[in-house]
């Protein structure tokens, strides 16, 4: 196994700022870091800093209040958890979230953020308390091309590169 990342909270201030633009509200001291399960989990637990339900067609933005600091070479994909996925169909609205190494130094502190919709078709509402894990994230490694010349900086935040 390779210990190739950190996971961290973001600063008080960007949590509050972040939860404040969803029109949330969460206690920043009670966020929890991404954790395995197991020693045989591939995959950290993320927890909701908030309490949330989900009607069927319903979605929300989670702000986790958590960064992570990788290695070069590193991605960390975010999905939903595979329980919360099969029971009600929750789901993330970009289906799977790729964070990548250099998003840590972002200007929103690399503040990863999760918009979850509920796409159960069954009409079984979800329902989650604070503290609860709603999301897995998995660090992988990749390639890249033999003539792969890219060398911008990311600067901003989710969204920034315009690729």
């Amino acid at each position: 196994m390779q210990r190739i990342a950190k996971f961290e909270k973001v600063s008080e201030k960007q949590f509050l700022s972040d939860m404040q633009k969803q029109g949330l509200e969460a206690d920043y001291a009670k966020i929890r870091l991404p954790l395995r399960a197991t020693a045989g989990s591939a995959g950290y637990d993320f927890c909701t800093p908030v309490d949330f339900k989900l009607e069927p067609g319903q979605e929300i933005t989670i702000p986790t209040g958590i960064r992570a600091q990788m290695q070069d070479g590193w991605v960390l994909v975010c999905c939903p958890r595979s329980g919360l996925g099969f029971k009600f169909r929750l789901q993330l609205n970009n289906t799977v979230g790729i964070i990548d190494s250099d998003y840590y130094n972002a200007d929103n502190e690399g503040h990863i953020m999760a918009r979850l919709i509920n796409d159960g078709r069954s009409g079984k509402t979800v329902e989650l308390k604070a503290g609860q894990a709603f999301m897995q994230g998995l660090f992988l490694p990749y390639g890249i091309t033999v003539d792969d010349e890219a060398g911008g900086l990311r600067t901003g935040g989710f969204g920034s590169t315009n690729a």
